[in-house]
Formats: structure tokens, C-alpha cells, sequence
């Protein structure tokens, strides 16, 4: 078990971290884009870290108080993928003597009628993009199904859901396996993270894009992501490797293409990391 104090402090990081990275097509420090900037991104983890964090509200509480906090600051979704993803690693971190894993399958599992609403408002509220209606279960409608049921149905088509409907395999395998390679070569600052964000882009076609422009162009994207994730652990240099990258973002971005679901599960991957750290370390404070 981790306190509040390291958990909202392993959220910020994760968050300030994901941002301080260069993710083509993605908002970073290096340049803004789709008409979002990260000081955006940076305030939004600040006024969604003490909800997140807070012991006596549920993982749908938590979720819907978090969507809340952010409209409330910056007035546009910036961050309901991570929210979704975060909250329950948060309520899976305060389980006493159970490992990170198995204590969010016990999460998910008890996810009732009650959270899914809420739930199911945060989403309505963050009105992300793309979002259509679904022909069972609409977030829109009242709840028939518990909230992991019903990702359980759009697994397929979205990464988000994905995770829910498999104790969040991708990751606690892909991403974690990615940002340990990372490490394990050396890598320093930036680079683990640019590593584990470009390893979900190539492994998956991003859901973020085929919402908005179609699964044939998220499938290119991550063809060409494939190609610039091997092309850029071919070299050591980083500024060799920042330009390629900066090319990549300006691509994207001329296209209105923004891979935040790949990004979204980058900061999920980095608070695991980091709630880990202190899971193992229980006497470092946050």
C-alpha cells in the first residue's frame, strides 16, 4: 500500500513526464498542437491529482470528480483517457498486501451499477473526440451493464476499453515492457518514454485517430510509427534522433492527427512505473 501523498505525487510525475517527452503528433513541451498547450495538459494533472488520490471516494467517484476538476480549469478534455485509466490504478495502489495487478483485477471486479454511472457522466462531460453513439450501452443512456461489461463490448475498437476488459494487459506488458528495455539500454531523461509511447504507437492502430479519421489511416499511422520506432533506437545520437521525430510530429500534426489514446496509455504505464517504485520502497515519501 502507498499513502495519498505518493500516489498524487506518482500521477503528477507521470503526467509531467508523459508531457516533457517528444511524442509525435502528441502535445509536448517541444510544440503544442491541435489547439491544446501542454501548460494545459501540466494543470490538469495538478487539479485532477488530489481527487485521484482521495481515499473515501470510489473509482467512479474519482473519475467523475476528476473530469469535473479539469473542465473546471482549462474548459476542454485534456485528459479523460488517462483519468479512466489512473483512477483505478490509484484505488488498486492503496490495497494492502496484494501486487499492483491483481489488486486492480479486484478493482475492475467491483466496479458496480453506481460507479458506472458516474463513470459514464465523465465521459458524456469530457465529450471526447469522435465519440459517437453505440448501438448497446450509449454512455448517454442509464447504465443496464456495469462499465467493464460494457468496455468488454467495445474492446475491439478501443484501447481504453481494451484495458479494461483485460486487467490492462497492454500496459503491464507492452508499455512496461517497453519503458524496461528502455532503461535496461541505458536510456536516460526522455528517452523511456518516448520508447513506451512509440511502442503503443506501432503495436496498435491508435484508437484516437480511427475515431476521428478512420481504422485504415490509424493503421498507416502505425505502420509508419513502426518504421520510425526502429529507425530510431538505430541510433545512439539524440539530436540525430530529436529531428527525426520533430519531422514526424510536423507530419502528424499537418494532418490532424493526434495518437492521444497511445499517449494516454504512456502515462499509465509511467504511474504504474512509478507506484511500483514506491510499492517496493515503502519508506520513500512520494
Amino acid at each position: 500500500m502507498v499513502t495519498c501523498h505518493q500516489i498524487r505525487a506518482s500521477y503528477e510525475w507521470a503526467c509531467r513526464a508523459e508531457i516533457d517527452a517528444l511524442k509525435p503528433g502528441n502535445v509536448h513541451r517541444f510544440a503544442d498542437g491541435h489547439r491544446m498547450s501542454a501548460d494545459q495538459f501540466l494543470a490538469s494533472a495538478r487539479v485532477s491529482a488530489s481527487v485521484l488520490a482521495e481515499r473515501r471516494l470510489s473509482a467512479g467517484q474519482r473519475i467523475l470528480a476528476a473530469v469535473e476538476a479539469t473542465r473546471n480549469a482549462v474548459g476542454t478534455n485534456t485528459n479523460l483517457g488517462i483519468i479512466l485509466l489512473c483512477a483505478p490504478l490509484a484505488c488498486a495502489a492503496e490495497m494492502e498486501g496484494i501486487e499492483l495487478r491483481a489488486a486492480l483485477a479486484s478493482v475492475l471486479e467491483a466496479i458496480d451499477l453506481e460507479d458506472s454511472k458516474a463513470i459514464f457522466e465523465a465521459i458524456v462531460l469530457a465529450a471526447p473526440g469522435g465519440l459517437g453513439a453505440a448501438p448497446s450501452h450509449d454512455v448517454r443512456d442509464a447504465p443496464r451493464v456495469t462499465v467493464v461489461e460494457a468496455m468488454r463490448l467495445a474492446a475491439e475498437r478501443d484501447l481504453i476499453a481494451r484495458q479494461y476488459a483485460t486487467d490492462f494487459q497492454d500496459v503491464f506488458e507492452i508499455g512496461t515492457s517497453a519503458f524496461r528495455r528502455a532503461e535496461a539500454r541505458g536510456e536516460k531523461g526522455m528517452w523511456p518514454t518516448v520508447f513506451t509511447y512509440l511502442a503503443f504507437l506501432a503495436n496498435f492502430p491508435d484508437s484516437h485517430v480511427a475515431r476521428k479519421h478512420g481504422l485504415d489511416v490509424a493503421e498507416q499511422l502505425r505502420r509508419c510509427a513502426a518504421a520510425i520506432l526502429d529507425d530510431t533506437q538505430r541510433t545512439d545520437d539524440e539530436t540525430e534522433r530529436a529531428d527525426k521525430l520533430m519531422a514526424f510530429d510536423s507530419r502528424l500534426k499537418e494532418r490532424s492527427l493526434n495518437p492521444g489514446t497511445s499517449a494516454d496509455l504512456t502515462v499509465a504505464t509511467l504511474f504504474v512505473q512509478s507506484l511500483r517504485s514506491n510499492l517496493h520502497n515503502p519508506y520513500v515519501d512520494g
